[in-house]
């Protein structure tokens, strides 16, 4: 069975950075993509970026566009997701996932295939 396993995330105040990670326990042939997605408490499950496993220009949403930076160790099966001027409104629960569905990225979240257990931010004013 394939886990994503989650770690990083916490508090921190308007301004500042966090770091999170997501590691595949096994990554098969067919996985394309990794992502991450946001859920903010009593909103749905929105994109925030994501990048292939063979590189290439990564995706972000435009709430994020120029703050996070998503990046991926092949060799460690692990995505990162570096966050930077984090703002109040970036507050939610971030979720890993992983795409087998190959030379798409989706910005829809049942369009992914496995999903981590998701690890809270909180960015305070």
């Amino acid at each position: 069975q394939v886990h994503l396993t989650e770690s990083g995330g916490g508090s921190v105040q308007t301004g500042g950075s966090l770091n999170i990670s997501c590691t595949l326990s096994v990554r098969s042939s067919s996985s394309f993509a990794m992502g991450w997605f946001r859920q903010p408490p009593g909103k749905e499950r929105a994109f925030v970026a994501a990048v292939t496993w063979g590189g290439g220009t990564p995706y972000y949403s435009d709430a994020v566009k120029g703050r996070f930076t998503i990046s991926r160790d092949n060799a460690k099966n692990t995505v990162y997701l570096q966050m930077n001027s984090l703002k109040p409104e970036d507050t939610a629960v971030y979720y890993c996932t992983e795409s087998m569905r190959w030379e798409t990225i989706s910005l829809v979240p049942y369009e992914w295939d496995r999903w981590g257990q998701g690890t809270q931010v909180t960015v305070s004013s």
